[in-house]
């Protein structure tokens, strides 16, 4: 299920996305970005509509991926 990320509290909004980037092994270009980078990024995707948050009912748990992701169709 699709969670809008302004429904969720700036706290929790932080922890899933700080959760997100701890656990990616994501290469993102040419050079090294620092963490505050990559959590500002994820933010900006999610911002633009480039990415949304999923919640797994099952699991009980979120995870980010791209908006034209296949798990979206």
């Amino acid at each position: 299920m699709e969670v809008p990320y302004q429904k969720l509290s700036k706290e929790a909004l932080a922890h899933v996305i700080e959760e997100f980037v701890g656990r990616e092994g994501t290469d993102y270009g040419v050079r090294e970005w620092s963490y505050e980078e990559k959590v500002e990024a994820v933010f900006e995707q999610l911002r633009q509509g480039q990415a949304v948050i999923l919640y797994d009912a099952d699991s009980e748990s979120c995870t980010i991926t791209l908006a034209d992701s296949a798990f979206l169709r």
